[in-house]
């Protein structure tokens, strides 16, 4: 079924459902007539049988005699008189002198009026139908038999079974082909989506599907299918931006080591100069794996593979553990580096990758801030925010809402040796871990960017106030 066209399988499905529809109504039809003749047909005999029950009451042997056709019609309609030991006393030609009915029937026949059906009579090759009612005749009791042959009834239900045989298949097929070209308008908006899709391809940007405006599941699903070609045609400006990005950040240290080994290799006189080019090359190679391993990071971001070895963390260990690892740093440049968190404070989380996001959150605070580096947590309605905040001039303004998108920077650092994607890592990284990310400038100047993280469900019960 399933390589049979969508078309032919709804024509198929509406002749079937059709189908059933009309044979049960013929079936209906033909019940409901035979049901109204053989009511008519009983209700003729009683009236019959009430005339002919006046008429032998009157005359003997008014059977044999008449000859009206209102109560005999030769070939159809007969009368026979019996008593009730099965005698007949008076019959209609061609019946003659035997009684149309058994002992039981006539006893019945005796104390009420009866209906009994016959396959054939003498004198008659069809089937009947026969009224059997009591009569009083000068004292005595009689059974009175009226009958009627069933011949009419029958005709006219084989002529309406003849006509509903060709009537049927012929309103079957005249649907059957209806539900065909129905199903043709209907599939047609998405035959016509399907050829605009055929030729949407990456070198026809902004194309969209016809949606036609019918408000029913066909319009739904044209809406559907564009929304999901904008967002995949964002997808794909996104991946674009993302290679040709890091083309250009790998271009840089790429050119600059192959600089250093040349003027090395060429110009170095002295062992010393040898050294500080060789010095310089490994810098520029560390800065190339250090690239490599945060698009390799995203990358496997993207793709939903950044794994991620989950520990219960201690918080307040977790920002004394990336404070220490900078230090030193601090410290050569005349600064201080403080962390304050809850006591009570505990997530569920990658330590690596953790203190990787924190530490380029410190990392940008000590290369373009001043002052102070504080690392400080705080927890509230289920949710801990690791910040590093420092007393720089903070962030531009313009940059604030796309600080964390990949490969930007403020304008005024775009010459310098970074690259764009610290804050990137760390909102991949809060990602996650179910988390998310923020910056502001403080009122008093400097920056505060944070990770907000869910705290431990047994820890959130008990997290403490925020620290200060």
């Amino acid at each position: 079924m399933r390589a049979i066209p969508i078309r032919i399988r709804v024509a198929g499905a509406f002749a079937v459902a059709m189908a059933i529809v009309l044979a049960g109504t013929g079936w209906f039809v033909y019940a409901s007539l035979g049901s109204h003749l053989s009511t008519a047909l009983d209700h003729d005999l009683r009236l019959r049988a009430d005339d002919l029950s006046a008429l032998v009451r009157q005359s003997p042997g008014a059977l044999g005699s008449t000859n009206n056709p209102r109560f005999i019609e030769p070939g159809e309609a007969y009368a026979q008189l019996v008593d009730l030991r099965g005698r007949v006393l008076d019959a209609t030609r061609p019946l003659g002198r035997s009684s149309l009915l058994t002992p039981d029937e006539l006893q019945r026949a005796s104390g009420g009026t009866i209906f009994v059906n016959r396959e054939t009579v003498p004198g008659l090759d069809e089937p009947s139908r026969i009224l059997a009612t009591p009569v009083e005749r000068a004292g005595r009791r009689l059974v009175l038999l009226v009958g009627t042959t069933r011949q009419d009834r029958a005709e006219t239900l084989s002529s309406l079974r003849d006509e509903l045989l060709i009537a049927v298949p012929m309103a079957l097929l005249l649907a059957t082909l209806a539900g065909y070209v129905l199903a043709g308008f209907a599939l047609r908006p998405v035959e016509a989506m399907r050829r605009r899709a055929a030729a949407v391809s990456a070198e026809t940007p902004g194309e969209r599907l016809p949606v036609p405006r019918t408000g029913d599941e066909v319009e739904r699903l044209g809406e559907t299918l564009n929304s999901m070609l904008e967002r995949l045609e964002a997808a794909l400006e996104r991946e674009r931006d993302f290679v040709a990005d890091a083309g250009h950040e790998l271009r840089t240290p790429l050119a600059l080591l192959r600089t250093e080994l040349e003027l090395a290799l060429r110009h170095s006189a002295t062992p010393e100069e040898l050294r500080e080019a060789i010095g310089s090359a490994s810098d520029e190679a560390d800065r190339l794996v250090q690239l490599a391993e945060d698009l390799l990071l995203i990358a496997r971001s993207d793709q939903g593979q950044l794994d991620l070895r989950r520990e219960r963390l201690d918080v307040s260990g977790l920002l004394g553990s990336v404070a220490i690892r900078f230090e030193w740093r601090a410290t050569e440049a005349g600064r201080e580096i403080q962390h304050d968190a809850p006591a009570t404070a505990f997530v569920s989380g990658d330590r690596m990758r953790l203190e990787q996001a924190l530490g380029n959150l410190v990392d940008n605070a000590l290369r373009h801030g001043r002052g102070t580096v504080s690392l400080e947590a705080t927890s509230a309605d289920g949710t801990v925010e690791l910040h590093v905040r420092d007393d720089g001039p903070g962030f531009p303004p313009e940059f604030l809402p796309q600080a964390f998108e990949r490969f930007t920077r403020p304008s005024a650092d775009r010459s310098g040796p970074g690259t764009g994607l610290g804050l990137s890592i760390v909102r991949t990284i809060a990602s996650a871990h179910g988390g998310s990310v923020g910056a502001v400038n403080g009122a008093s100047g400097g920056a505060d960017v944070w990770i907000a993280i869910p705290l431990l469900v047994a820890d959130a019960l008990h997290a403490g106030a925020p620290a200060t």
